[in-house]
């Protein structure tokens, strides 16, 4: 799908997607400023305490893939080397429920990781998982091919069948908001916020 989905803002794909396809905002850039990534999701489910799948992915992913791993916190799920492999592999970035290490390696490179942190600790590599199957992460279920975009507002995942139309809509208000002046803005949301009240107001009586 030859889309920049990166060209708006995730605030702009609030109103195209649910609330629910929004990832927890825990789960943010490791490094500033943070970067914008967009691309199909490569989906991994690690065991418990285990980075196995996340170490083999690397391998699977395809070039423009956001690798999104379903794991636990407990242990980190990659380093500076798996990143490096990864960046070199033209991945585009990792969205992790998990946390990595080697932060001041991964800053250096640049390679965009989203995840709830940094831990020194690395996991085991014992236990398989199925590779590119539907996945939680930050609350949000995300299946192989989804759409992820991930900037400075945060995470959102856009289903691969409503992926051109979210985009649309998206481009629609990013331009209507660029073609109206602070003022104009200001008029339209007073009347609104004035209207509301006013209705709510009514409904109380």
């Amino acid at each position: 799908m030859d889309i920049d989905f990166n060209s708006v803002s995730t605030c702009e794909y609030a109103d195209a997607l649910p609330r629910e396809q929004f990832m927890d905002y825990a789960i943010h850039s490791l490094w500033q400023p943070a970067p914008s990534i967009s691309g199909p999701a490569f989906t991994v489910n690690c065991e418990f305490g285990d980075h196995l799948m996340l170490h083999a992915a690397i391998y699977e992913a395809r070039p423009g893939d956001i690798i999104v791993v379903q794991a636990d916190d407990t242990y980190a799920l990659a380093g500076g080397n798996v990143c490096a492999i990864a960046q070199k592999r033209g991945i585009k970035g990792f969205v992790l429920e998990g946390t990595i290490r080697d932060l001041t390696e991964v800053t250096a490179m640049q390679f965009p990781v989203f995840a709830r942190g940094i831990i020194p600790k690395p996991g085991g590599k014992t236990k398989i998982s199925p590779l590119n199957q539907p996945v939680n992460c930050g609350g949000v279920k995300v299946c192989p091919e989804d759409i992820v975009v991930a900037d400075q507002e945060g995470i959102a995942v856009i289903p691969r069948s409503q992926a051109k139309q979210a985009y649309d809509i998206a481009c629609a208000r990013a331009q209507k908001d660029q073609g109206m002046s602070l003022d104009e803005w200001q008029q339209q949301h007073f009347e609104k916020v004035q209207s509301t009240l006013a209705t709510l107001r009514a409904k109380e009586k």
